[in-house]
């Protein structure tokens, strides 16, 4: 299998200028050796612009549209880029994604397809084929993982002596790409990945060898709807030969750094964003100047209330 190399990532740079901003990295003075990439401040609220960037910026002229599935910040995310580029984008959406995420979507002015979670993939792959619409996946992509992949060109821009960088995994994109990035400069730089206990499928897959799919009714337990997916083939393989390992964190650690993100640093992060956060809470002493990507900020107001008072 071929993996995304350094040169596609310095390529997808590029390719996203203008709609992708350079995030700033930010000091956590409450929390150690703690360095924020504030990814939730890219102008749909998360990461996830990056990759859908890229890819969008590669699709051949004349393409009748693009489509994807996704619980929120992917769809927004392509939808906000095909706009930009003057492409129709269609979004499918499963009816458990939070009310803010669907908004947010709709606000691109992306068509919306609303389905069962265990609809999304075949309804993707139906309405593409209908149509003649490109699938741009939420991480199983090489043009999409080179895009995150530009995460972590600018950490080491921002943080040349940083020690240890750690990514949120769901489908593993942002992790496949930002150790591409880190281990083809850095070498010796760890990049760790994070999981809630409740959806930790890639950190099996990891520390046996072998691709793990969790069922959604395991994964949808955890308050971080980011990270409900499981890895692909193609991220695995990129994982397995880049990331140095990859930790979990219970609920009431990620409700616990979402609070404590809000209030000491006053970052909106949504509880996915929050995790490379509560990782490094949790298992953090013995890694060094530790910067973790806080990977988005979309998240309902009920939902912020609550955990920004959680110690």
């Amino acid at each position: 299998m071929n993996l995304v190399t350094i040169d596609d990532i310095r390529a997808a740079e590029k390719a996203i200028e203008g709609l992708a901003v350079r995030t700033p990295l930010l000091r956590a003075e409450w929390a150690g050796e703690l360095w924020l990439k504030a990814e939730n401040l890219q102008p749909v609220g998360a990461f996830k612009l990056r990759g859908a960037a890229n890819a969008v910026a590669r699709l051949p002229e004349g393409t009748a549209g693009v489509i994807t599935h996704s619980s929120g910040n992917h769809g927004r995310a392509l939808g906000y880029a095909a706009a930009r580029r003057g492409v129709p984008a269609v979004v499918v959406v499963p009816d458990t994604a939070p009310s803010s995420k669907v908004a947010g979507i709709a606000e691109t002015g992306a068509e919306i397809v609303m389905v069962t979670p265990a609809e999304r993939f075949s309804a993707t792959e139906r309405l593409a084929a209908e149509r003649g619409l490109v699938v741009i996946p939420p991480f199983d992509h090489p043009d999409v993982i080179a895009g995150q992949g530009t995460v972590g060109l600018e950490i080491l821009a921002q943080l040349s002596d940083v020690d240890t960088i750690v990514v949120p995994v769901g489908g593993g994109g942002l992790s496949s790409g930002v150790a591409t990035a880190v281990k083809a400069l850095a070498p010796t730089v760890k990049v760790i990945g994070v999981e809630p206990e409740l959806a930790a499928d890639a950190a099996e897959s990891l520390h046996t060898g072998e691709l793990v799919v969790w069922p959604q009714e395991k994964t949808y337990r955890t308050i971080a709807d980011g990270v409900r997916v499981c890895l692909s083939e193609l991220t695995f393989a990129h994982i397995k030969a880049r990331v140095d390992d990859i930790v979990t964190v219970t609920e009431d650690e990620i409700r616990s750094a979402t609070g404590r993100l809000a209030r000491r640093s006053k970052l909106v992060a949504e509880p996915t964003g929050a995790l490379s956060t509560a990782a490094y809470l949790r298992h953090g002493e013995s890694w060094g100047r530790t910067v973790a990507v806080i990977t988005g900020g979309n998240l309902d107001p009920d939902v912020l209330a609550e955990l920004v008072t959680v110690p």
